[in-house]
């Protein structure tokens, strides 16, 4: 989806799609072969109808995780967090609180025997041969997000307190990672276009781990107890990205910036000059606020996605979205996002 030579995406919501087209995102959604090609064709042909995003006429294809919603489970229910599914919203891990014990005890599982990837092989395997190729990916979530939902709210204590507890924890989580990704990527091509559909403006194999959290913690707190392993994470999925939806990626960006990342997600309210200063090799991929996006009208949108850019001020390497754009969002609002994508390209053409 791109408005002239700026790339821009959009993420609706489960309950955009469950108002406006019916579609359920209970268990099925995820984990029925049937189920998942089917509303993929439909999510497909309504994008372009709606918006002319795609093709006109989406053919089934082979897909083993939707590429049209943001959210991941897979990670945290194969270390053991129960995964609550319902009608219109993504499926959600829900915290597991792990007292200390269990949590040491943890290990990276073996893919092929442990729910949900104990269904998900088999279905890639039958899918390959029925196909003759697979699409789609399994967000992997990130270390921090993840290590929340196992250990609870202690986990902030504990990168203080507990190097052991935390260093096991983020061993764990970066290890699972690293296998899902690894095994998605060999199957299918790509392992990050279901946490965000930009990297399809970048480089469709990118990695793309989720850093929702980082901002509840200091930039000196992540460099010094998470970096290590965001490190190895990066070292062994190369071409490797960050999601940091928070408002202040400037913070960070002099941490990350060692990473050798090509990708981040720029969050709204990001000093974004800032990070284009910082970050001059990777693709900025600037986020729109979708409460602004529901709410606003379209000339604030507007507005917005065109002051975004000039902060930015690039030409290349870098791209607007939005993610999880709730069921009562202007169609108007998308538009308007796209001309001002459109409206920046031709005045610094």
């Amino acid at each position: 989806m791109s408005g002239a030579e700026i790339p821009v995406n959009f993420v609706f919501a489960p309950a955009w799609w469950h108002r406006h087209y019916g579609i359920g995102f209970r268990r099925e959604f995820y984990l029925d072969p049937r189920r998942r090609i089917r509303d993929d064709v439909r999510m497909r042909q309504a994008l372009y109808e709606r918006f002319g995003f795609g093709a006109p006429d989406p053919r089934p294809r082979g897909i083993i995780g939707s590429r049209h919603i943001a959210g991941g489970f897979v990670v945290p229910a194969l270390l053991g967090v129960p995964i609550r599914f319902s009608d219109d919203q993504a499926a959600f891990p829900a915290p597991l609180n792990l007292d200390r014990g269990a949590a040491l005890e943890l290990r990276a599982p073996d893919l092929a025997s442990t729910w949900p990837m104990s269904e998900l092989i088999p279905q890639m395997d039958a899918l390959e041969r029925e196909f003759g190729a697979l699409a789609g990916d399994l967000n992997p979530g990130g270390l921090l997000n993840t290590c929340l939902e196992l250990r609870g709210q202690n986990f902030f204590t504990d990168l203080v307190e507990d190097p052991e507890l935390t260093d096991h924890l983020l061993s764990v989580v970066a290890e699972t990672q690293k296998r899902v990704c690894q095994l998605v990527r060999s199957r299918t091509g790509t392992c990050a276009v279901s946490t965000n559909r930009s990297v399809l403006s970048s480089d469709p194999a990118l990695t793309l781990t989720s850093n929702c959290s980082a901002h509840m913690i200091s930039p000196a707190l992540y460099e010094r107890r998470i970096l290590p392993f965001e490190r190895r994470l990066a070292e062994s999925l190369r071409p490797f990205g960050i999601h940091h939806c928070g408002n202040n990626l400037h913070k960070y960006a002099p941490v990350y910036a060692g990473l050798g990342a090509r990708f981040f997600d720029v969050g709204w309210g990001s000093d974004v000059a800032q990070c284009s200063r910082e970050l001059p090799g990777a693709f900025l991929n600037l986020r729109l606020n979708p409460v602004r996006m529901l709410e606003c009208d379209e000339q604030a949108v507007y507005r917005d996605a065109l002051d975004l850019l000039r902060a930015c001020g690039r030409r290349t390497n870098a791209g607007l979205c939005s993610i999880n754009l709730d069921a009562g969002t202007p169609d108007a609002s998308i538009h308007a996002a796209l001309a001002a994508a459109r409206d920046f390209a031709a005045e610094r053409a």
